[in-house]
Protein backbone atom coordinates (compact mmCIF):
# COMPACT_ATOMS: atom_id res chain seq x y z
CA UNK A 1 0.00 0.00 0.00
CA UNK A 2 1.17 3.53 -0.79
CA UNK A 3 0.92 6.05 2.05
CA UNK A 4 1.32 9.82 1.70
CA UNK A 5 1.82 11.83 4.89
CA UNK A 6 1.45 15.59 5.20
CA UNK A 7 3.26 16.61 8.36
CA UNK A 8 6.55 15.05 9.43
CA UNK A 9 6.31 15.93 13.11
CA UNK A 10 6.01 13.49 15.99
CA UNK A 11 2.59 12.09 15.03
CA UNK A 12 3.28 11.95 11.30
CA UNK A 13 6.61 10.19 11.79
CA UNK A 14 5.19 7.81 14.39
CA UNK A 15 2.36 6.65 12.13
CA UNK A 16 4.55 6.67 9.03
CA UNK A 17 7.29 4.53 10.52
CA UNK A 18 4.78 2.10 12.01
CA UNK A 19 3.15 1.69 8.60
CA UNK A 20 6.52 1.39 6.86
CA UNK A 21 7.62 -1.30 9.32
CA UNK A 22 4.52 -3.33 8.46
CA UNK A 23 5.43 -3.38 4.74
CA UNK A 24 3.89 -0.23 3.29
CA UNK A 25 5.50 2.39 1.06
CA UNK A 26 5.55 5.72 2.89
CA UNK A 27 6.27 9.15 1.39
CA UNK A 28 6.35 12.41 3.37
CA UNK A 29 5.19 15.59 1.66
CA UNK A 30 7.91 18.24 1.23
CA UNK A 31 7.52 21.48 3.15
CA UNK A 32 7.82 23.56 -0.01
CA UNK A 33 4.52 23.39 -1.94
CA UNK A 34 6.42 23.96 -5.18
CA UNK A 35 8.30 20.70 -4.58
CA UNK A 36 5.15 18.57 -4.25
CA UNK A 37 4.83 15.97 -7.00
CA UNK A 38 1.84 13.79 -7.97
CA UNK A 39 1.63 10.56 -5.98
CA UNK A 40 -0.77 7.66 -6.48
CA UNK A 41 -1.54 7.07 -2.82
CA UNK A 42 -3.96 4.57 -1.35
CA UNK A 43 -3.91 6.35 2.01
CA UNK A 44 -3.13 9.95 2.92
CA UNK A 45 -2.58 11.10 6.50
CA UNK A 46 -2.94 14.74 7.53
CA UNK A 47 -0.68 15.12 10.56
CA UNK A 48 -0.19 18.89 10.69
CA UNK A 49 -1.37 21.24 13.42
CA UNK A 50 -4.99 22.30 13.01
CA UNK A 51 -4.01 25.83 12.00
CA UNK A 52 -2.08 24.38 9.04
CA UNK A 53 -5.00 22.39 7.59
CA UNK A 54 -5.53 24.87 4.75
CA UNK A 55 -1.94 24.50 3.59
CA UNK A 56 -2.24 20.70 3.91
CA UNK A 57 -5.27 20.81 1.60
CA UNK A 58 -3.19 22.67 -0.99
CA UNK A 59 -0.46 20.01 -0.69
CA UNK A 60 -2.99 17.19 -1.06
CA UNK A 61 -4.47 18.80 -4.18
CA UNK A 62 -1.03 19.00 -5.76
CA UNK A 63 -0.17 15.41 -4.84
CA UNK A 64 -3.50 13.58 -5.17
CA UNK A 65 -5.61 15.80 -7.41
CA UNK A 66 -9.00 17.39 -6.81
CA UNK A 67 -10.86 14.04 -6.68
CA UNK A 68 -8.50 11.68 -4.84
CA UNK A 69 -9.19 7.95 -4.71
CA UNK A 70 -7.11 7.66 -1.53
CA UNK A 71 -8.66 7.64 1.91
CA UNK A 72 -7.67 10.81 3.76
CA UNK A 73 -7.20 10.20 7.48
CA UNK A 74 -6.92 13.09 9.93
CA UNK A 75 -5.55 12.33 13.41
CA UNK A 76 -5.37 16.06 14.16
CA UNK A 77 -6.45 17.46 17.50
CA UNK A 78 -9.41 19.76 17.81
CA UNK A 79 -12.62 20.02 15.79
CA UNK A 80 -13.24 21.52 12.37
CA UNK A 81 -10.49 19.82 10.37
CA UNK A 82 -12.78 17.17 8.91
CA UNK A 83 -15.22 19.78 7.69
CA UNK A 84 -12.45 21.68 5.89
CA UNK A 85 -11.17 18.52 4.22
CA UNK A 86 -14.69 17.44 3.25
CA UNK A 87 -15.37 20.86 1.71
CA UNK A 88 -12.23 20.46 -0.40
CA UNK A 89 -12.51 16.81 -1.46
CA UNK A 90 -16.04 15.71 -0.61
CA UNK A 91 -16.97 13.78 2.54
CA UNK A 92 -16.51 10.20 1.28
CA UNK A 93 -12.69 10.09 1.21
CA UNK A 94 -12.37 11.69 4.66
CA UNK A 95 -11.88 9.56 7.77
CA UNK A 96 -11.81 11.15 11.20
CA UNK A 97 -9.20 9.69 13.50
CA UNK A 98 -8.34 9.92 17.19
CA UNK A 99 -4.85 8.86 18.26
CA UNK A 100 -4.55 8.27 22.00
CA UNK A 101 -0.94 7.10 22.02
CA UNK A 102 1.24 9.74 23.74
CA UNK A 103 3.90 10.61 21.14
CA UNK A 104 6.96 12.79 21.62
CA UNK A 105 10.12 13.48 19.64
CA UNK A 106 13.41 12.37 21.20
CA UNK A 107 16.71 14.26 21.06
CA UNK A 108 17.51 12.77 17.66
CA UNK A 109 14.18 13.88 16.17
CA UNK A 110 12.74 10.38 16.19
CA UNK A 111 9.19 9.72 17.40
CA UNK A 112 8.94 8.17 20.83
CA UNK A 113 5.66 6.70 22.03
CA UNK A 114 4.35 5.22 25.24
CA UNK A 115 2.96 1.69 25.16
CA UNK A 116 -0.55 2.89 25.91
CA UNK A 117 -3.52 4.14 23.95
CA UNK A 118 -4.49 3.27 20.41
CA UNK A 119 -6.24 4.68 17.37
CA UNK A 120 -9.92 5.03 16.45
CA UNK A 121 -11.60 5.83 13.13
CA UNK A 122 -14.97 7.16 12.00
CA UNK A 123 -16.11 7.93 8.43
CA UNK A 124 -17.15 11.46 7.58
CA UNK A 125 -19.09 10.41 4.49
CA UNK A 126 -20.94 7.24 3.47
CA UNK A 127 -17.84 5.10 2.80
CA UNK A 128 -16.78 3.08 5.85
CA UNK A 129 -13.12 2.40 4.90
CA UNK A 130 -13.12 -0.68 7.12
CA UNK A 131 -9.79 -1.79 5.65
CA UNK A 132 -8.09 0.82 7.80
CA UNK A 133 -8.63 -1.25 10.93
CA UNK A 134 -6.53 -4.28 9.90
CA UNK A 135 -3.99 -1.95 8.27
CA UNK A 136 -3.25 -0.08 11.48
CA UNK A 137 -3.63 -3.20 13.61
CA UNK A 138 -0.86 -4.79 11.54
CA UNK A 139 1.22 -1.70 12.39
CA UNK A 140 0.99 -2.65 16.06
CA UNK A 141 -1.75 -0.29 17.20
CA UNK A 142 -4.88 -1.05 19.19
CA UNK A 143 -7.72 -0.04 16.86
CA UNK A 144 -11.43 0.66 17.16
CA UNK A 145 -14.19 2.11 15.00
CA UNK A 146 -16.96 4.62 15.66
CA UNK A 147 -19.99 5.50 13.58
CA UNK A 148 -20.24 9.22 14.41
CA UNK A 149 -17.14 11.24 13.59
CA UNK A 150 -18.33 14.20 15.67
CA UNK A 151 -18.58 11.99 18.74
CA UNK A 152 -15.10 10.72 18.02
CA UNK A 153 -13.48 14.13 17.63
CA UNK A 154 -15.35 15.84 20.46
CA UNK A 155 -14.48 12.95 22.78
CA UNK A 156 -10.82 13.39 21.87
CA UNK A 157 -11.17 17.13 22.45
CA UNK A 158 -12.60 16.34 25.88
CA UNK A 159 -9.28 14.60 26.65
CA UNK A 160 -7.09 17.24 24.98
CA UNK A 161 -8.42 20.13 27.08
CA UNK A 162 -7.74 18.46 30.44
CA UNK A 163 -4.78 20.08 32.23
CA UNK A 164 -3.73 21.84 29.05
CA UNK A 165 -4.72 25.49 28.72
CA UNK A 166 -4.80 26.01 32.49
CA UNK A 167 -1.26 24.64 32.85
CA UNK A 168 -0.12 26.83 29.95
CA UNK A 169 -1.58 30.01 31.41
CA UNK A 170 -0.27 29.35 34.92
CA UNK A 171 3.06 27.92 33.68
CA UNK A 172 2.75 24.83 35.88
CA UNK A 173 2.91 21.11 35.21
CA UNK A 174 -0.17 18.91 35.72
CA UNK A 175 1.18 17.46 38.97
CA UNK A 176 1.15 20.96 40.48
CA UNK A 177 -2.18 21.95 38.95
CA UNK A 178 -4.01 19.12 40.70
CA UNK A 179 -2.80 20.36 44.09
CA UNK A 180 -4.01 23.93 43.56
CA UNK A 181 -7.56 24.25 44.85
CA UNK A 182 -8.57 27.34 42.86
CA UNK A 183 -6.85 26.25 39.65
CA UNK A 184 -8.26 22.75 39.75
CA UNK A 185 -11.73 24.11 40.42
CA UNK A 186 -11.45 25.97 37.12
CA UNK A 187 -10.28 22.74 35.51
CA UNK A 188 -13.40 20.95 36.72
CA UNK A 189 -15.59 23.74 35.42
CA UNK A 190 -13.88 23.53 32.04
CA UNK A 191 -14.58 19.80 31.80
CA UNK A 192 -18.21 20.35 32.80
CA UNK A 193 -18.58 23.01 30.12
CA UNK A 194 -17.33 20.64 27.43
CA UNK A 195 -19.85 18.04 28.57
CA UNK A 196 -22.67 20.63 28.57
CA UNK A 197 -21.79 21.84 25.09
CA UNK A 198 -21.66 18.31 23.71
CA UNK A 199 -25.07 17.62 25.24
CA UNK A 200 -26.50 20.82 23.74
CA UNK A 201 -25.15 19.83 20.32
CA UNK A 202 -26.57 16.33 20.60
CA UNK A 203 -23.08 14.78 20.51
CA UNK A 204 -22.61 11.69 22.65
CA UNK A 205 -19.29 11.08 24.36
CA UNK A 206 -17.63 7.78 23.48
CA UNK A 207 -14.76 5.92 25.05
CA UNK A 208 -11.48 5.96 23.12
CA UNK A 209 -8.78 3.27 23.13
CA UNK A 210 -7.77 2.87 26.80
CA UNK A 211 -9.38 6.18 27.78
CA UNK A 212 -12.85 6.06 29.43
CA UNK A 213 -14.07 9.47 28.29
CA UNK A 214 -17.63 8.92 29.50
CA UNK A 215 -16.49 8.02 33.00
CA UNK A 216 -14.14 11.01 33.16
CA UNK A 217 -16.94 13.38 32.19
CA UNK A 218 -19.28 11.69 34.63
CA UNK A 219 -16.82 12.06 37.50
CA UNK A 220 -16.54 15.80 36.77
CA UNK A 221 -20.26 16.21 37.53
CA UNK A 222 -19.82 14.92 41.08
CA UNK A 223 -19.47 17.39 43.98
CA UNK A 224 -16.16 19.18 43.62
CA UNK A 225 -14.29 17.54 46.53
CA UNK A 226 -15.15 14.06 45.22
CA UNK A 227 -14.45 14.92 41.59
CA UNK A 228 -11.17 16.58 42.55
CA UNK A 229 -9.98 13.56 44.51
CA UNK A 230 -10.71 11.13 41.68
CA UNK A 231 -9.56 13.22 38.74
CA UNK A 232 -6.48 14.61 40.47
CA UNK A 233 -5.06 11.13 40.90
CA UNK A 234 -5.94 10.22 37.32
CA UNK A 235 -4.37 13.35 35.83
CA UNK A 236 -1.27 13.24 38.00
CA UNK A 237 -0.75 9.59 37.12
CA UNK A 238 -1.29 10.06 33.39
CA UNK A 239 0.54 13.35 32.83
CA UNK A 240 2.48 14.20 35.99
CA UNK A 241 5.62 16.07 34.94
CA UNK A 242 4.92 16.04 31.21
CA UNK A 243 4.30 19.59 29.92
CA UNK A 244 1.05 19.70 27.93
CA UNK A 245 1.08 20.86 24.31
CA UNK A 246 -0.09 24.43 24.89
CA UNK A 247 2.48 24.98 27.63
CA UNK A 248 5.21 23.72 25.30
CA UNK A 249 4.01 26.19 22.66
CA UNK A 250 4.12 29.15 25.05
CA UNK A 251 7.51 28.19 26.45
CA UNK A 252 8.84 27.95 22.88
CA UNK A 253 7.37 31.43 22.25
CA UNK A 254 5.38 30.23 19.26
CA UNK A 255 2.91 32.86 18.13
CA UNK A 256 0.36 30.21 17.10
CA UNK A 257 -1.22 27.45 19.16
CA UNK A 258 -4.11 25.03 18.70
CA UNK A 259 -6.14 26.59 21.51
CA UNK A 260 -8.61 28.06 19.00
CA UNK A 261 -9.45 24.51 17.87
CA UNK A 262 -9.73 23.21 21.44
CA UNK A 263 -11.05 25.57 24.13
CA UNK A 264 -11.89 28.14 21.47
CA UNK A 265 -14.01 25.61 19.61
CA UNK A 266 -15.89 24.86 22.83
CA UNK A 267 -16.54 28.56 23.38
CA UNK A 268 -17.81 29.08 19.81
CA UNK A 269 -20.05 26.02 19.93
CA UNK A 270 -21.41 27.16 23.29
CA UNK A 271 -22.40 30.54 21.88
CA UNK A 272 -24.11 28.90 18.90
CA UNK A 273 -25.97 26.47 21.16
CA UNK A 274 -26.98 29.08 23.72
CA UNK A 275 -24.83 27.52 26.45
CA UNK A 276 -22.35 29.66 28.34
CA UNK A 277 -18.79 28.42 28.67
CA UNK A 278 -16.90 31.19 30.49
CA UNK A 279 -13.92 29.08 31.56
CA UNK A 280 -13.14 27.79 28.08
CA UNK A 281 -13.77 31.25 26.65
CA UNK A 282 -11.24 32.80 29.03
CA UNK A 283 -8.73 29.97 28.59
CA UNK A 284 -8.80 30.38 24.80
CA UNK A 285 -8.50 34.15 24.94
CA UNK A 286 -5.63 34.27 27.42
CA UNK A 287 -3.55 31.55 25.73
CA UNK A 288 -3.97 33.35 22.42
CA UNK A 289 -3.09 36.71 23.98
CA UNK A 290 0.06 35.32 25.60
CA UNK A 291 1.13 33.65 22.35
CA UNK A 292 0.93 37.01 20.58
CA UNK A 293 2.24 39.11 23.50
CA UNK A 294 4.48 36.98 25.76
CA UNK A 295 4.92 39.81 28.25
CA UNK A 296 1.29 39.25 29.33
CA UNK A 297 2.29 35.87 30.79
CA UNK A 298 3.75 37.55 33.88
CA UNK A 299 0.22 38.43 35.01
CA UNK A 300 -0.81 34.77 35.27
CA UNK A 301 2.30 32.69 35.99
CA UNK A 302 1.54 30.66 39.12
CA UNK A 303 -1.31 33.04 39.91
CA UNK A 304 -4.60 31.11 39.85
CA UNK A 305 -6.25 34.07 41.59
CA UNK A 306 -5.66 36.23 38.52
CA UNK A 307 -7.10 33.54 36.25
CA UNK A 308 -10.11 33.05 38.52
CA UNK A 309 -10.74 36.80 38.46
CA UNK A 310 -10.83 36.75 34.64
CA UNK A 311 -13.37 33.93 34.66
CA UNK A 312 -15.51 35.71 37.25
CA UNK A 313 -15.46 38.82 35.07
CA UNK A 314 -16.53 36.76 32.06
CA UNK A 315 -19.40 35.23 34.06
CA UNK A 316 -20.55 38.68 35.15
CA UNK A 317 -20.27 40.04 31.61
CA UNK A 318 -22.44 37.28 30.15
CA UNK A 319 -24.88 36.85 33.04
CA UNK A 320 -27.66 38.69 31.21
CA UNK A 321 -28.59 35.65 29.13
CA UNK A 322 -27.82 32.10 28.12
CA UNK A 323 -27.92 28.94 30.15
CA UNK A 324 -25.07 27.97 32.42
CA UNK A 325 -24.62 25.06 34.79
CA UNK A 326 -23.28 26.73 37.92
CA UNK A 327 -20.10 25.19 39.29
CA UNK A 328 -20.46 22.94 42.31
CA UNK A 329 -18.52 24.47 45.16
CA UNK A 330 -16.98 22.48 48.00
Amino acid sequence: MKVYIVGAGAVGRFLGERLRASGNEVVYAPRDPAAVEPYAADLAIVAVKAYDTDSAIDTLRRALGDAPSAAIVTPQNGVGNEEKLAAAFGPDPIVACALTVPVETDRDGRPSAANTGGIAFAPVGSVAHNWLLPTFSAAGLAVSAASDYRSLKWSKLALNVIANASCAILNVLPERLVHSGDAFELELRSIREVRAVMKALGIAAIDLPRYPVRALQGVATLPSPVARAILANRIAGARGRKPPSLLLDLRAMRNRTEVDYLNGAVARAAREAGVRAPVNTVFARIVSDIAHMPQLWAKYRERPDALTAEVDAEVARTSHGGSYAAPQRP
